[in-house]
């Protein structure tokens, strides 16, 4: 929850990013009065990175033998394909530059010895194994379990690629962390603080299927070969805790981190980006599924590079659909947003679908894997249209009921797709829904009642280049040009993976047990 977030880390680190940012606009040029005014900043800096001990509570017992299925492993969905490590910190190396990466990667556990990887695309892990596979070699990966929750909250971060997750972790923990060698000489050091660590590698060409697994999309993601982790030795602390977490349909604990994570590096996005203002990706989407930015708008199309340049930055190359907008606005609050933008969008020109191009892993709105496309939404300057914020017309054909999400943005419940794919491409044409700038087929409109459930079902079930309409679409200078009303179809399709739904008796049994679970 937010409350133990607060609790863990409370507010330095927050404090001290902002007063980074503020010292770097201020020292440029460099100037003495600058440097004695935040000469406190030297000592925090002095505190980050590493501290090298002698010996740490991870190292105290060695397992004789490896037993990786003797483990409290988690099997969290009934339809996952086994049990799953869901909070290994998974540690490597790049093996040529030695820069290293920390990341939550799950790990489905095969069997006493083995495990699956899996090491999604835009994931730092992934890149040293790819390094390691084309030079034929091995990768040493060393896998935390537990250990300082700076620790898993830094692992987590969407940091660019080679910054180092431990510097944040030693930021978030007010101190450096303390790491150890390995005792009998393995190729990393280990987090000292740390309640398990298993040491091994990852051979290279080798695949095995992983999953499937209920992830914090709130879908199972399917089963696909991903590479293999071979554990070679366990160390851990006496009386060891095994962390894990659950993930599924949002909220879930990591939306709560992936928040706390933004708000703690929002102060950075404009200073490694200058023409971003504020960024915020949706963690009711899945993060990747739908971010908006404030953006400035100094020349005509600025706003079109500042959307470039976020969709080029690390894992928000990921992001599905991006708004921009050049008025500074709380991006959390979405309607508002919606309205805003929808108020200002001149379809014809502020549109874009990016067609061929990568997606997350864990989105199969394309029907493909690693592969789909993206949209640019822009609403910038004076509204340029009044919005309507009651339907007031008759239902057309096949729909039997009308919900607005917000001034502009009307819900429509729509046949199921598999009886008629097309209704999103005739609604869009519909003259019940002309002055409607946005509408959104769903199979259940009652989602617009709830700006959580409106974000999840919708944006986790669209793909911008199949399932976007428009009253029409013409070609000019190689530009498709967008006359509205838009239709987004959000119903579920046949390629899209099974739900998480709780089951019946699984609730009841967790009801029955929880004073059991969490005593007071």
């Amino acid at each position: 929850t937010q409350k133990r977030i607060e609790l863990a880390f409370g507010s330095k680190p927050e404090a001290f990013i902002k007063e980074l940012v503020s010292v770097a606009e201020a020292l440029l040029p460099p100037n003495r009065a600058e440097l004695w005014k935040h000469r406190s900043l030297v000592r925090d800096f002095l505190k980050l990175g590493t501290r090298n001990v002698s010996s740490g509570p991870v190292t105290k017992v060695g397992e004789p033998s490896v037993r990786l299925d003797e483990l409290p492993v988690l099997t969290t969905w009934h339809e996952d394909g086994g049990p799953f490590i869901t909070l290994p910190l998974v540690y490597t190396e790049n093996p040529i530059t030695k820069k290293h990466n920390l990341g939550i990667y799950r790990m489905q556990v095969y069997d006493s010895r083995t495990a699956g990887l899996h090491w999604q695309i835009q994931k730092g892990g992934g890149f040293h194994y790819r390094a390691a596979e084309e030079m034929n070699q091995s990768l040493p990966v060393t896998v935390f379990l537990g250990g300082p929750p700076a620790l898993i909250v830094s692992a987590i971060a969407p940091l660019p690629e080679d910054v180092p997750e431990l510097v944040l972790a030693s930021l978030l923990g007010g101190e450096k962390l303390r790491i150890t060698k390995h005792p009998v000489g393995g190729a990393h050091r280990l987090v000292a603080e740390a309640e398990f660590a298993l040491v091994g590698h990852a051979p290279p060409h080798e695949r095995r299927p992983e999953g499937p697994f209920g992830d914090h999309y709130g879908y199972y993601s399917l089963k696909h070969d991903y590479p293999v982790f071979h554990c070679e030795t366990i160390f851990h602390r006496r009386d060891a805790i095994y962390l894990a977490t659950v993930v599924g349909k949002p909220k879930q604990e990591d939306f709560f981190l992936g928040d706390y994570l933004q708000l703690l590096l929002s102060p950075l996005f404009p200073l490694v980006m200058p023409s971003v203002r504020d960024l915020w990706s949706y963690g009711e989407t899945g993060f990747h599924s739908l971010a908006a930015a404030v953006v400035r708008e100094r020349y005509p199309r600025e706003a079109l590079v500042a959307g470039f340049r976020i969709l080029g930055e690390g894992q928000l190359a990921l992001t599905k659909f991006l708004i921009l907008t050049d008025s500074p606005m709380d991006l959390r609050d979405f309607p508002r947003l919606l309205e805003h933008v929808l108020a200002r969008v001149r379809w014809e020109s502020d549109f874009f679908i990016f067609s061929n191009t990568s997606m997350d892993t864990l989105d199969y709105t394309s029907g493909k894997v690693n592969e789909g496309s993206k949209a640019i939404l822009m609403g910038l300057g004076r509204p340029v249209r009044e919005l309507p914020r009651e339907f007031r017309g008759q239902l057309p054909t096949e729909v039997t009921r009308a919900e607005v999400f917000c001034a502009g943005c009307l819900v429509l419940t729509g046949a199921p797709y598999l009886r008629d794919p097309q209704q999103a491409n005739r609604l869009a044409r519909e003259p019940a829904l002309e002055e409607w700038p946005l509408v959104v087929l769903h199979d259940d409109a009652s989602v617009a009642a709830s700006t959580t459930d409106f974000l999840w079902s919708t944006w986790t079930r669209f793909e911008p280049a199949g399932d976007i309409h428009a009253a029409e679409t013409n070609v000019a200078r190689h530009h498709l040009a967008y006359r509205a009303p838009i239709v987004i179809d959000a119903r579920k399709k046949p390629t899209l993976p099974d739900e998480l739904i709780v089951r019946d008796d699984i609730a009841k049994l967790v009801d029955r047990r929880w004073r059991e679970y969490f005593q007071q």
